[in-house]
């Protein structure tokens, strides 16, 4: 999850909410009902009092409209009951960046019309890719209505702020995240639940069908293409500036290239702590803007500051989720130049689910042009990504024309999206054992000190690779998978009465210690909820 400002909520209520008696031994039922307990531990809306508290954000709390929406009643009461200042964006957006969050005097929240289920911790935010595996969570635990809340607020996010965000706050207004809006959708179409009758999902989905489209094209705008391999990149229209407020981090990576110059790849650029006015305006062009942001000022070590080029992989690297990694070099700062098997798997899925949508609808030409889409993305995967000598699915650097030898867990999303060959499907089975641990399976076999990287391991990678190896007919390994990640979740439970964001996978619990990123291991926490809730359906043969 990227974001510049995260706010703590709702911790220490997780944790008042497990009984001291459940603390004891691992077991399902006791997990089972924190978790069940807790979603509306989790529930947030932009017009409640509770997502504008927090003792670690001492501004000015904000809640922005968006241009042209009429004032709902509920948030003009917010000015009052919740001292709230209550602002509208300066202008109609109709796609990622097309505004700059920059310019507004004060960051804030996005107003979303329903509820959501936060992560946990200190995020107060909905979240892109995180809502996907909550879903998962509350159509399983038969929370329908509150499911199809969160997929309406991706709509109108679509709607107002031009396309599925990273979160609902301002900062977020240039980036989106891993593409799962086709695949909450249908499967809020497959809860019987969630709509009145088949006529009236149907009647929604035509509806939604427009913006879901609008949503998909996103990630094929100029900028968003991985040269002309036919596949798609990440990246942030924010330009080369800091997307974090403090510049604490990104000392960090200076102070990493410095006595690492191996892994400096047009990083660094010399440069004063205190530079003149032409000086200034030289780094403009060359690094981020020292006079208009302050973390772009103070991110100076040793004689060096981070190119643009460095600032606009990072800002792409937090759109891809895997915030840290070094997976596509130090810190990611090379994201903008790779074509990610995660991200072409879930937009040949998109894809899919599209022409799924088109075909309900009665649009036969639609149809028709979704599976041409997705059929071409295969074709480009098979060409770029998949390594017939590994046996497994690697990132294509699209610059420089080389394949990547960095083994990540998403080899397994082509699984999971039924890109796979069955002879690809075998070999990436075979190679579970670069990723397969005691608790799980872990993100990288290299562990950089990275959150995203070995012997970490989270709930969403493990659930798209046990769906993968099912889905290809290796029920024993996804099940397998299942039970060890499960009994990891129970032990961290049945320790410390918590629910974590990621596990160390060596030793099958949260002893998680970071050396370069976000360090905390925070509490909660929503798609390890949601995960879990599924993972234990599997295992006793029930689909949903």
């Amino acid at each position: 999850m990227a974001l510049t400002a995260r706010f703590l909520v709702g911790a220490l209520a997780l944790i008042a909410a497990v009984p001291a008696s459940s603390a004891a031994v691992p077991d399902s039922a006791g997990t089972l009902n924190y978790i069940n307990r807790t979603w509306s531990t989790l529930t947030r809306s932009t017009t409640g009092c509770a997502s504008y508290r927090s003792p670690y954000y001492h501004g000015k709390w904000v809640l922005y409209l968006p241009h042209d929406l009429p004032m709902p009643p509920a948030v003009r009461a917010l000015r009052t009951r919740c001292d709230v200042s209550v602002l509208r964006l300066p202008v109609r957006i109709t796609k990622l960046g097309g505004f700059q969050p920059t310019l507004l005097k004060y960051p804030g929240l996005l107003y979303l019309p329903h509820p959501y289920i936060v992560p946990g911790g200190m995020f107060n935010q909905m979240f892109g890719w995180d809502s996907y595996f909550i879903e998962l969570g509350l159509i399983g635990d038969h929370h329908a209505a509150l499911a199809r809340d969160i997929v309406e607020n991706f709509l109108f996010e679509v709607r107002h702020y031009g396309a599925v965000l990273n979160a609902n706050a301002t900062f977020s207004l240039t980036r989106s995240q891993p593409p799962f809006l086709g695949e909450m959708i249908r499967d809020l179409l497959a809860d019987r639940a969630a709509f009145a009758s088949r006529s009236a999902a149907t009647a929604w989905l035509r509806r939604a069908y427009p913006l879901v489209v609008k949503d998909y094209s996103s990630w094929e705008r100029r900028k968003q293409l991985a040269g002309d391999t036919g596949l798609s990149r990440y990246f942030d229209y924010g330009g080369p500036e800091p997307a974090l407020r403090s510049a604490k981090y990104y000392r960090e990576v200076i102070r990493f290239l410095i006595a690492h110059p191996g892994e400096n790849r047009g990083y660094l650029v010399r440069a004063p702590r205190h530079p003149s006015a032409a000086e200034a305006a030289r780094l403009e062009r060359l690094s981020c803007n020292v006079r208009a942001s302050r973390a772009c000022e103070r991110a100076w070590y040793g004689g060096y500051r981070l190119t643009g080029k460095y600032y606009r992989g990072d800002r792409a690297m937090r759109e891809s989720g895997f915030d840290t990694t070094f997976r596509f070099g130090a810190f990611s700062g090379s994201t903008i130049d790779y074509a990610p098997v995660g991200l072409n798997s879930l937009l040949y899925r998109y894809a899919l689910d599209l022409r799924a949508f088109a075909r309900r609808l009665g649009y036969a030409a639609a149809a028709r042009h979704w599976a041409a889409a997705a059929a071409a993305r295969k074709r480009a995967i098979n060409k770029y990504l998949w390594n017939s000598r590994l046996g497994l699915y690697t990132d294509y650097d699209f610059v420089t024309h080389k394949r990547s030898y960095y083994d990540f867990i998403t080899t397994f999303y082509p699984l999971w999206a039924g890109a796979a060959s069955k002879a690809q499907a075998r070999a990436v089975r075979d190679n579970l054992p670069l990723f397969e641990r005691m608790g799980g399976l872990q993100t990288s076999d290299f562990a950089s000190g990275a959150q995203w990287d070995a012997p970490f391991g989270w709930a969403p990678t493990n659930w798209l690779a046990v769906r993968g190896l099912q889905a290809y007919g290796y029920g024993a390994a996804a099940r397998r998978i299942a039970r060890k990640f499960i009994a990891t979740v129970n032990r961290v439970f049945a320790r410390d009465g918590t629910i974590r964001e990621k596990y160390n996978m060596d030793t099958g619990n949260a002893d998680v210690k970071i050396t370069y990123g976000y360090k905390q291991n925070m509490i909660g926490f929503g798609w390890t909820n949601g995960v879990y809730v599924r993972m234990w359906r599997l295992l006793r043969g029930r689909p949903r």
